[in-house]
């Protein structure tokens, strides 16, 4: 049984799609939920829907990009909640897509790399500053089968995630034996805003790669992420999980 009674957790982009999925959940198997999103209103919503239902949570505002903005936003939860015992970080965007590399805005290409690169690694420094004390911590990072593979006029969000993946496997390493596991999640298409968002021919693409013919769906995508962020998943760092509905088996 998964439970996470007596921790805390941070889901950095809880205001909407997996992180939300992922925050409510995490609260309904016992945490106390500090609810990080850019959108202060969303990240607010997102912390009233689990009080309603009879959770703890917090609602905090930072942008990943803004390395005092994450500190004060895991500070303020530590100072509700207590240690940190997880932290999620689903924030990230896509950028331009349906265009060829040597047609990309090298601006839009840093762009989506310092949130989904940049950011990733502003969320892992300070939560580690908050775990390590303690002993004990899982980070989990959602990056993406276009991480493994590559999408085809992808190529910043793309190369972006497999960067995110690189680095998690960097920090799994250096933390294996101080009681910190790092993970990520490698999930294909998932039914959320950011995916609606993408142009039909994207999305149509990156369904014909999936086995099982269909997208992934939210709650699909929480239920991993709780089992990674558990004190059950203890004997696997460096990791990402598939997600893809067989796309991947590696």
């Amino acid at each position: 049984m998964i439970s996470f009674a007596d921790q805390s957790a941070v889901v950095v982009g809880a205001g909407a799609g997996i992180g939300r999925s992922a925050a409510g959940l995490l609260a309904r198997l016992g945490a106390a939920v500090t609810c990080v999103d850019r959108d202060a209103a969303a990240a607010a919503e997102a912390a009233d829907e689990i009080r309603a239902a009879g959770g703890r949570a917090l609602a905090a505002t930072a942008d990943v990009t803004d390395p005092a903005a994450v500190r004060a936003a895991f500070g303020a939860a530590a100072g509700e909640f207590g240690p940190i015992h997880a932290a999620v970080n689903c924030a990230g965007i896509t950028g331009q897509t349906g265009i060829p590399s040597h047609e990309v805005s090298l601006d839009d290409f840093a762009h989506v790399h310092r949130v989904n690169v940049h950011g990733a690694m502003v969320v892992s420094q300070v939560a580690l500053g908050h775990m390590l004390p303690n002993g004990y911590g899982r980070i989990v990072h959602v990056a993406s089968i276009s991480g493994k593979d590559g999408n085809p006029n992808m190529v910043a969000y793309s190369s972006s995630k497999a960067a995110l993946i690189g680095m998690v496997k960097v920090q799994g390493k250096e933390y294996a034996q101080r009681g910190i596991t790092v993970n990520a999640i490698a999930p294909a298409v998932i039914r959320t805003d950011m995916v609606a968002a993408l142009p039909d021919d994207v999305v149509a693409y990156m369904v014909s790669k999936i086995p099982m013919g269909r997208t992934g769906e939210l709650d699909e995508a929480a239920a991993m992420i709780a089992f990674v962020a558990s004190s059950a998943c203890s004997f696997t760092t460096g990791f990402t999980f598939d997600l893809t509905g067989g796309r991947a088996t590696y």
